[in-house]
């Protein structure tokens, strides 16, 4: 009986240890995972109203991380393709081009904005009616090499409602 009950502790022991150890991996990966989903402070996410017909539409945030990151890709609920774009003045006429990703500094932030930095939606699937929402995936990838996504939701507004 006491041999038994020996085994059983010993089986017990080790048991828990491995247990304890897978756990402590287990949270250790997902901690790193959610460290950099929160170092990514999102505000301000709207999106310019669109027009039934219109196939073409635009979103603005602020984005400031605090480690530096870079936004791979967007993706959307209401749009089959979305691309980061930049405007610029050149010689007095505006220009906007297509960027491959956004590189984040640490503690910069990156106001996306009419005239700016944005983000352009392509093949609207529906029109994008004052009031409603919109919900964006953000695909980030920091210098570790760690990927992961951010969900966003971001109100569709005119504007004049977002200046103050």
């Amino acid at each position: 009986m006491a041999n038994l009950l020996r085994n059983s502790r010993l089986i017990f022991i080790i048991l828990s240890t491995a247990a304890s150890a897978y756990l402590s991996n287990a949270y250790a990966l997902d901690s790193d995972n959610n460290t950099s989903q929160n170092a990514i402070s999102i505000k301000d996410a709207w999106v310019r109203p669109s027009h039934p017909g219109q196939d073409v539409g635009a979103a603005y945030m602020t984005l400031t991380s605090m480690q530096d990151i870079t936004l791979l890709r967007v993706e959307s609920d209401v749009s089959d393709s979305i691309e980061i774009h930049s405007m610029s003045m050149q010689n007095g006429v505006m220009k906007m081009r297509m960027l491959d990703n956004l590189p984040l500094v640490a503690g910069k932030p990156y106001k996306l904005e009419p005239g700016g930095f944005h983000f352009m939606l392509f093949d609207l699937k529906k029109a994008l009616a004052v009031g409603e929402s919109v919900n964006f995936v953000l695909y980030f990838k920091a210098k570790n090499k760690a990927e992961f996504k951010q969900n966003i939701k971001a109100l569709v507004r005119a504007e004049t409602e977002h200046q103050h």
